[in-house]
């Protein structure tokens, strides 16, 4: 039986390109008061080092009924400066740990939290307003959910959560209430670390479970994390258009007259693409610092194992790479272009200075 416990369901959007934190403060601040207020900007301790630091506020909203349980009215917005914001609900769940397997199904692509959080970052949006630079909102969404379990009514350690209550673990992590095959069972709370006998993060992909009363540094590590999958998400889909768009006009031809020393539209257009591709991958690669905690440290190791954020990384890499040759044949291709157009000018000026030169003597 659980004594105190919270589950935090996680929603990450994408909002645009770029988000002034201090403009983004002035506007929430200016804003209804009453439906939001600022509750601080940053929660982690000194060893976290965002760069810089997000922006927390904390909404009003409707309560909802998930299944057996219900939301909190309060819902907290933490906003990145590289253009993502994420929603954070809280649902009370004391009483028996049996009950959420049951819940964690109900929490699946639940179609009220989303809908309902979508509402919310777009009158966040709103209230943002020119503190966003080119706001849209992605079409996809990347949601996690962290069930943080602070007590039990009776004492027990930690590695109870693996060993006599795994399977029931296992079932909260891949959020199915049916029964789970013992090898299901041992890949879900594979991935797992515990700091002290009497507590443990069982990390999965869709899933975590915390049992601390003081976990809020593991839960900003895990919410930034779900924030960096969905930013690699975003940005490899735009580089998979950029490059639908670069072949295309590769292949083309011509792509439209310029003159002499200076860019087709196709080459500024792929040439913007490339650099904000290339100033996203490092803003949310390097938005966040862990310094001198190894725990948390291994904490994020054990999110990118299973977000598998190394091959996103990997991939992006490749596709800016690969972006970038076809920039450099673009460029090619247009530069050799401008010498056949200079060529051709020097010879059409030759010829009528010839021709000029001839003039009398025709006239004769």
């Amino acid at each position: 039986m659980i004594a105190k416990g919270t589950c935090f369901p996680l929603f990450a959007y994408e909002v645009g390109r770029a988000i002034d934190l201090d403009a983004a403060a002035r506007h929430v601040l200016l804003g209804d008061a009453a439906r939001q207020t600022i509750k601080q900007k940053r929660r982690a301790p000194a060893y976290f080092e965002y760069r810089p630091a997000p922006l927390r506020v904390t909404r009003q909203g409707e309560s909802h009924a998930i299944g057996l349980y219900r939301t909190a009215p309060g819902i907290e917005a933490v906003i990145y400066d590289f253009g993502a914001v994420s929603l954070s609900y809280a649902i009370a769940i004391d009483g028996p740990l049996a009950g959420l397997p049951a819940l964690a199904e109900a929490l699946w692509g639940n179609e009220s939290l989303l809908a309902d959080s979508r509402r919310h970052v777009e009158e966040l949006l709103a209230t943002l307003g020119d503190a966003v630079v080119r706001p849209r909102i992605a079409d996809f969404v990347e949601d996690y959910a962290i069930f943080q379990i602070e007590a039990f009514t009776a004492a027990c350690e930690a590695a109870a959560l693996w060993t006599e209550q795994a399977h029931t673990v296992a079932q909260v992590l891949r959020a199915a209430s049916r029964t789970l095959s013992h090898q299901e069972t041992s890949d879900a709370t594979a991935l797992r670390l515990s700091f002290g006998p009497n507590d443990a993060t069982i990390i999965d992909s869709d899933a975590a479970v915390l049992f601390d009363p003081e976990d809020d540094d593991v839960r900003a590590v895990i919410e930034f994390a779900n924030i960096q999958l969905l930013e690699m998400r975003f940005l490899d889909q735009q580089l998979d258009n950029a490059l639908d768009q670069a072949y295309d006009t590769l292949a083309r031809r011509r792509d439209g007259f310029a003159l002499p020393g200076q860019p087709g539209p196709d080459l500024r257009r792929l040439a913007q693409l490339q650099l904000d591709g290339a100033i996203l991958f490092e803003q949310v690669t390097n938005a966040l610092k862990l310094v001198g905690e190894q725990y948390l440290a291994r904490v994020y190791t054990l999110l990118s194992r299973r977000f598998h954020l190394a091959e996103w990384d990997a991939s992006i890499t490749r596709k800016l790479q690969t972006i970038d040759g076809i920039y450099t044949k673009l460029t090619d291709r247009a530069a050799s272009r401008r010498t056949e157009v200079l060529e051709w000018i020097i010879i059409v000026l030759i010829t009528l200075e010839l021709l000029i030169s001839l003039a009398p003597f025709v006239r004769r």
